[in-house]
Parts: structure tokens; C-alpha cells; sequence
């Protein structure tokens, strides 16, 4: 504002000069005055439009002005703009943060000073039930009412994490979340959730299985313990040690079946899948297939023969592409199932046969007990049984079905189990296309049906 002044007191110098040369002093003072007063009036309207400018936020364009002001305006207007730039940076980083916060698998929940939800993403909303509009600034603890989280959420010290029901919990499904609370800022709280529900199936599964194996392999050497006992403490006939050395040796193989079949699951969970380039033939399988049945059947007949029926039918031959050792367990678990479980005078058929849709499925139907609608979904779980008393005494691991899912999971197919109390089971294996080759050769050449039956 300074040269504004000094302008003006020259333009007031000369139209003194002025006045005093025309000898009008007293013109030339009232002139000088309205000159004056012009220009201050000037100034003030310049700067009310400047005013008028800033006070719409800088909404419209800003007012044209020449000199002093114009240069002010230009240096408002640089300012401002940068200015802009620089909320408009910082909210599209705010924005993109936002983003990330919400494509999180995790909760995320931001906390006042007093515990009020300030804001919270989808992912918390859906693990804990609040509802992102409405429960903004309601207390968490309000919201969140498992006890394990209220006594966790009033310690002076939040360490660690605790595990508590999430809001889409069921009686028939519980879902397990992980939260955790951190300070940060002024007295704020970040609440983070994570879906733990898998973690905590696998634990159980983990205990179970541990659990399961451990009482599987003590019953076994409880019985060969007692028996080495008897035989080291009691002086017995011969035929007496020889029948305790058969039950010995029984309890000996369970225990090594077990263990194979223990061997054989690892394996399965474990191995790459299976190459494209291995193939075999499926007279050649079932042809050991049937031998194993046979010789199963016979050795649980009471009578020391064969007397349940088996039947094999393929209506042509097929190339598998695949592990013929794990497809070989896994059709031989269907029957020797299969075969454990029929009355001795009952009928086991085996079915190759290719579908509809061009997969090719393998088809074990006994004639049974059957199996009651409620445990079909549980019998490829490992060591699940029906009839745990039964499967020990036919031989049983508990293992075979989890074997049989694992195999079909790993060549693409699945295996699908039907059964009806007082009339049998049928249990299949479907193979996919890719995985299957048909081969064209003479009908001679092909065991259509084998029947071994007691009559």
C-alpha cells in the first residue's frame, strides 16, 4: 500500500500546484479532495469485490483489476489453486486408503476416545453385525456383547488377541473371529477381526485325528501286551499258545494296516498330483480286484469258502489315465467294503460303465445293512464309523473312504455314496473325460461278467 500512498499524495502535490498557479486556491483544495475521495472509493470497491471473491469460496471467476490489486489477485489466485491441489492430493490418498481398508480381509473398526465407532469397513461390519450408516458413534461394547470381548475390551492392557463367536454364527455352523485391539493417536482405538473359523476347524480336526490314531493303535497293543503277559507268566498247551499267537498276529496286522493306510493318506495330501502320461488297462486292475474280493470273502466265511456272490461287469475295455496304485486303493476300499459288510449269502456287483456325459464311473452295490440318511455325509471323514464295534471285528481302519475322496479329488472325479437301511449301499466313482481312453478290441478278448457264487 505504500507507493498507493505516496501516488496519492503526488496526484494532491499537483493539484495544489495547480489550484495556487490559477490563484483558485480554495478549487483547487475542494478538487484535490473529489480526486481523493474518488480514488479511496475506488480502492474500497476493488477490495469489495476481492472480498465478495474469497467469501464464495472461489467458486466464480475472480474479478478483472489492473495494478496493485490485479497483482494481488493474481497472487490469491496461485495460492488457491495450490491450495486445491493439495487437499485434492490428500483426499484422493485419504480415498485410496479408504479403499485398500475396505478390500481387506480383515475388520477394521476406528475407535473414539470413549469406545464409539467413528468408522468401520465392510469386511467388520459383516464379521460383527454393525451396520456401517446406522452404528455410527454407537459404544462398541453395546454391539459386540460376548463377554469374552466386554472383558477383553475394560483391561487397562489389551496384549494378544481372544477368540469370540461372529455375528453369523449358527447352531448348525460357528464362526470363530480373532480381534484385536490397538492404541493410536489421542486415547483412539483400532479394533481389527479376522475370520479364524478355518483355523480353528483344522485345530479340531488336528485333536481328533491325533485322538483317534492314539486310541486306534492303543487297543491293538493293549491286546498284545496281555497276551505277552499270558504267555510269558502261564505255562500253557501248545494248542492254547498257538490260538493266541493267531489272535497276536491278528491285532499285529490291524496295527499295520493302520499304519499303511496312515501312510497312504499322508502321501495323498502331500504327492503333486497325478501326471497325464501314466496309463494301465482295466481288465488288468479289476482282474487283481476280483482276486483280492475273492480271497477277503472266502477268508470271512464261517464256513471256509466262498459263499456270498460277486459279480463283475464291464461292457468294454478302457485305458485310465492316472496312478493305477491310487486308483487300485480306492476301488479296492469299495470292495472290500463292500464285501466285509454283506450277509454271506448276499451279493456284491461291481459296474464299469460309461455315462451320459462321457465320464466313466466304477459302481459297488451290495446287499447290505444299509446306512441311515444321517451318517452319509460324515463317512469319508478318517476314522468315522457307523458301527465302531463292527468295522473292528470285519478289519476295518476307518480310513478307507477318506483314502477313496482323497484319490478322486486328485484325478478330478468324486465319489458318490446312495444307501437305503435294510437294502444295501452303492457307492461310485466317476472319472472324467480326460481322464478316461476307450479301447477298441474283440469282445473275446474281454471278461463281460465273472460270477463267483456258492452255487
Amino acid at each position: 500500500m505504500f507507493p498507493r500512498f505516496i501516488g496519492l499524495l503526488f496526484w494532491l502535490m499537483v493539484m495544489g500546484v495547480m489550484g495556487f498557479w490559477y490563484a483558485r486556491t480554495l478549487g483547487a483544495l475542494a478538487a484535490a479532495l473529489a480526486f481523493a475521495l474518488f480514488t479511496i472509493f475506488k480502492d474500497l470497491w476493488r477490495g469489495q469485490k476481492i472480498s465478495n471473491w474469497l467469501r464464495h469460496n472461489t467458486v466464480q471467476e475472480p474479478p478483472v483489476l489492473g495494478g496493485l490489486w490485479g497483482d494481488l489477485i493474481d497472487r490469491l489466485r496461485r495460492i488457491l489453486n495450490d491450495q486445491k491441489k493439495q487437499t485434492e492430493s490428500h483426499q484422493k490418498r485419504l480415498q485410496d486408503f479408504l479403499s485398500a481398508i475396505q478390500a481387506s480381509p480383515n475388520g477394521v473398526v476406528l475407535l473414539d476416545p470413549e469406545g464409539r465407532i467413528e468408522w468401520c469397513n465392510q469386511t467388520a461390519a459383516h464379521h460383527l453385525g454393525f451396520d456401517t450408516k446406522r452404528d455410527v458413534m454407537q459404544h462398541v461394547v453395546h454391539l459386540v456383547r460376548d463377554p469374552v470381548f466386554k472383558k477383553y475390551y475394560l483391561q487397562e492392557t489389551h496384549d494378544g488377541e481372544v477368540i469370540i463367536e461372529g455375528r453369523s454364527s449358527s447352531l448348525s455352523y460357528s464362526v470363530k473371529l480373532s480381534v484385536q485391539l490397538h492404541a493410536y493417536g489421542e486415547n483412539r482405538q483400532l479394533l481389527l477381526s479376522r475370520d479364524v473359523t478355518a483355523l480353528a476347524q483344522a485345530e479340531a480336526m488336528r485333536r481328533d485325528f491325533v485322538a483317534n490314531v492314539s486310541h486306534e493303535i492303543r487297543t491293538p497293543l493293549t491286546v498284545l501286551s496281555g497276551f505277552i503277559e499270558t504267555l510269558q507268566t502261564l505255562d500253557l498247551k501248545p494248542e492254547d499258545r498257538v490260538k493266541f499267537l493267531d489272535l497276536m498276529s491278528t491285532q499285529a496286522s490291524r496295527m499295520q494296516g493302520l499304519v499303511n493306510d496312515l501312510l497312504t493318506l499322508s502321501q495323498l495330501e502331500g504327492s503333486p498330483l497325478p501326471l497325464m502320461t501314466e496309463q494301465f488297462m482295466l481288465s488288468e486292475l479289476m482282474g487283481a480286484a476280483e482276486a483280492e474280493a475273492k480271497g477277503l470273502s472266502v477268508a470271512n466265511s464261517v464256513e471256509g469258502r466262498l459263499t456270498q456272490t460277486l459279480r463283475f461287469e464291464m461292457s468294454q475295455e478302457w485305458r485310465l489315465i492316472g496312478s493305477r496304485h491310487e486308483i487300485y486303493s480306492a476301488v479296492t476300499n469299495l470292495i472290500n467294503n463292500a464285501v466285509r459288510y454283506t450277509p454271506q449269502d448276499g451279493t456284491v456287483t461291481c459296474i464299469w460303465a460309461q455315462l451320459p456325459d462321457q465320464r466313466l464311473q466304477f459302481s459297488v452295490q451290495d446287499t447290505g445293512p444299509g446306512i441311515a440318511p444321517e451318517h452319509l455325509p460324515r463317512l469319508t471323514e478318517r476314522f468315522y464309523r457307523v458301527d465302531r464295534s463292527r468295522s473292528r471285528e470285519s478289519g476295518g481302519t476307518g480310513l478307507g473312504l477318506a483314502i477313496t475322496k482323497h484319490v478322486m479329488q486328485r484325478h478330478g472325479g468324486e465319489l458318490r455314496i446312495e444307501s437305503e437301511l435294510g437294502k444295501g449301499s452303492k457307492f461310485s466313482l466317476i472319472f472324467p473325460e480326460s481322464r478316461t481312453l476307450e479301447v477298441l478290441q474283440n469282445s473275446s478278448d474281454i471278461h463281460l461278467e465273472v460270477t463267483h457264487s456258492s452255487s
